[in-house]
């Protein structure tokens, strides 16, 4: 991969059917002069959605992306009392939000045939920081948030601001195989790609993945950071693998409760409620429901876009023999000596 020293960026003004399809987060158009100075002194590469993504402090980001991470640096404040959920993209980020927001909401919404998650999609519920309340604008209205505040990011250890590392307050962190995360990852870009850019080849995009050049990249390190985090600070970090919450919801989901400080009473357990959140958050009921089959969020994505498969093992559907030994020796090499598997 060949990592450019990017050129001074124009202004992009997508056409009108352009512009409704593709997410705000990711558009490039009303950039400040400013910043378009800064995208001009950063490393870039081809994007997967859209033309570059640009290299800050080791991550790559799209433009978009980056202006909502620079406006969270500068006016997010942690409260100790807030929960972030922190993702690698596309490693089952719509489930879990689902299921944290019906945890810490159980007793405002018991068997409720009101429950928002039948009605709202789950990342309305649990807005994303960087790419959703700081994307468009440097000062959202956080008041109407209660406390425990809950919200999502995909930043990486290195890069979550400065009062969220240092307050008490609590990350959840989910990772998945990289042979899955890849594949999800790889759908979801061509659904969202810009009109006027032809579909990613798998192979292109392989490549990138396996270089680092994906959004949030690279992934090594992005889940590395976090799995050193949750060694070293376990009552703050929660270290969560797909795989394992997939094969065992109960025993995780209890086990998350306990983290957050509300774990299930002998009561809860014998009325079922653990099993009501599991089977209200499952793929199966939420990717049916109508609001997640049709509509799309304020950003631009269809909700149908989240609910593809959420499968283990999917990857075997489209990746070689040669991909497959090639994703397990990075990750060996990345993860010798930190006890981490996927």
């Amino acid at each position: 991969m060949q990592v450019e020293t990017a050129k001074p960026v124009t202004s992009m003004t997508p056409n009108t059917s352009q512009s409704s399809l593709l997410p705000k987060y990711l558009e490039e158009d009303e950039l400040t002069e400013e910043f378009k100075e800064l995208l001009s002194s950063l490393p870039r590469e081809r994007g997967w959605v859209v033309p570059h993504i640009y290299k800050y402090h080791g991550v790559w980001h799209t433009p978009a992306q980056l202006r909502g991470v620079l406006a969270l640096h500068q006016h997010f404040q942690a409260q100790d009392s807030d929960i972030l959920l922190v993702t690698t993209p596309k490693s089952g980020t719509t489930w879990l939000k689902s299921i944290m927001f019906a945890l810490m909401n159980r007793s405002r919404y018991p068997k409720s045939e009101q429950h928002p998650l039948l009605k709202t999609n789950p990342h309305v519920l649990v807005p994303f920081l960087e790419i959703k309340l700081y994307a468009n604008k440097e000062l959202p209205d956080l008041a109407s948030f209660v406390s425990p505040r809950l919200f999502c990011t995909h930043l990486s250890c290195t890069t979550l601001p400065n009062s969220a590392r240092d307050s008490a307050c609590k990350i959840v962190y989910l990772c998945r195989n990289p042979r899955d995360t890849f594949v999800s990852l790889f759908h979801f870009s061509n659904k969202l790609r810009t009109p006027n850019l032809p579909p990613n080849s798998i192979e292109e995009v392989f490549d990138m993945f396996c270089e680092g050049a994906s959004v949030y990249g690279p992934f090594w390190d992005h889940v590395l950071g976090y799995w050193k985090e949750s060694l070293r600070k376990p009552q703050k970090v929660f270290f969560l693998k797909y795989e394992e919450m997939k094969e065992q919801p109960t025993l995780h989901l209890k086990r998350l409760a306990e983290f957050l400080g509300c774990p299930f009473s002998k009561v809860e357990e014998k009325e079922g409620v653990v099993g009501d959140i599991l089977e209200l958050c499952s793929f199966g009921n939420m990717s049916n429901l109508v609001v997640n089959r049709g509509g799309r969020l304020e950003s631009g994505e269809e909700h149908s876009a989240y609910f593809r498969k959420g499968e283990v093992g999917d990857w075997k559907n489209y990746m070689t023999e040669e991909m497959v030994q090639r994703l397990e020796k990075i990750s060996e090499q990345k993860f010798k000596g930190s006890g981490l598997c996927l």
